[in-house]
């Protein structure tokens, strides 16, 4: 057991879910009480909980190809990216998302790098990516909000080890059809707090990267909920530990932890 997950269950055990829920942000957060786990390693969640995004590059076929595979760090197994269909960097040709749809939620997801360069991507609501990309320093780059934010490099813990996103994430709001206030996120790279209260202009990456990519550049976001999405880009990025929980956060804000 990884010491933040020692710690995790001994103040569980001592105070109960109430203090948890106030703690449970890095590496090994267990999920929170009325959370879905969408990833635990094993086959049958991942069949269960995720088909593929059928978007206009779409090419590969269920049952979903990536891979159960050994924890490179710790007991036990993972999800494994690499489908073949997205061989040479294809993103959007064997992309996975949730069955279950979302608006506002709390996520946890843990990523593992294997080599050096190693690319995907966690997409919020199948549309806004915050960045998985090894040694990129930019805003395309690791735990960025894709183009909208500086990458936080500094709390990267590197290549063949876990990391952690913890997001709050509050959905677009719409009045008439139209948008009157952006999609916000909060985020924790790894327990540290890297993103505050950030809105999210549009969809990057066009129509092969997620619902609204393709309308008015990816500026015309609509009022549909989507599925998180993870991306598949030819390279041995694994995932483990994930898990969201629905909310409803009416105020705009979600600097919900201190």
């Amino acid at each position: 057991m990884s010491p933040t997950r020692f710690t995790l269950a001994v103040l569980t055990a001592l105070f109960g879910a109430p203090l948890l829920a106030s703690a449970a942000v890095g590496v090994g957060a267990p999920p929170l009480p009325g959370a879905t786990v969408l990833i635990d390693g094993s086959r049958e969640t991942l069949d269960s909980k995720w088909t593929y995004w059928e978007g206009p590059r779409f090419k590969s076929s269920l049952p979903i190809q990536w891979k159960i595979v050994p924890d490179p760090v710790d007991p036990g197994t993972v999800v494994m990216t690499d489908d073949p269909a997205a061989a040479g960097g294809v993103y959007g040709a064997a992309d996975i998302v949730t069955k279950e749809a979302y608006r506002d939620f709390r996520l946890h997801i843990e990523f593992l790098i294997m080599k050096p360069g190693g690319n995907s991507g966690v997409y919020l609501q199948n549309r806004y990516e915050i960045q998985v990309l090894d040694g990129d320093k930019t805003s395309h780059g690791m735990g960025a909000i894709i183009n909208e934010t500086p990458s936080p490099y500094e709390a990267y813990n590197g290549v063949g080890k876990w990391n952690s996103y913890d997001v709050f994430f509050r959905a677009a709001r719409f009045k008439d059809g139209k948008r009157i206030e952006k999609a916000l996120v909060t985020v924790y790279f790894n327990g540290k707090k890297v993103h505050t209260n950030q809105s999210i202009n549009q969809v990057w990456g066009g129509p092969n990267s997620g619902i609204d990519g393709g309308n008015d550049g990816g500026k015309g976001i609509t009022d549909v909920p989507g599925g998180l999405k993870l991306q598949a880009e030819g390279h041995d990025v694994r995932y483990r530990n994930t898990w969201i929980k629905p909310l409803e956060i009416a105020a705009f804000n979600t600097d919900l932890k201190d």
